[in-house]
């Protein structure tokens, strides 16, 4: 947003346009994440904060649960992926 002053100076008000436009930013990528469930072939549930990495090269998904916590299983063991209802 540019202000042009009463002798011809052009000032532009950063500190009123740059808060908001953080906010928005901050809020747009917030909304990226995906709350997966990842349900082993014993039963055992994961709530992931996001779609867990695909298979590895060494035959494990690997993913972050809501807690924090790193969680690495083997593929074989793993039953279902799908996004949280």
């Amino acid at each position: 947003m540019l202000f042009f002053l009463s002798d011809g100076e052009v000032c532009m008000n950063i500190k009123t346009l740059g808060l908001p436009l953080a906010v928005a930013a901050f809020l747009a990528l917030a909304g990226c994440s995906t709350p997966t469930v990842v349900t082993l072939q014993n039963g055992t549930q994961y709530l992931t904060k996001d779609m867990p990495n695909t298979k590895t090269e060494d035959g494990f998904y690997e993913f972050e649960d809501i807690s924090g916590a790193k969680v690495k299983v083997r593929a074989d063991e793993v039953a279902t992926v799908r996004k949280e209802d």
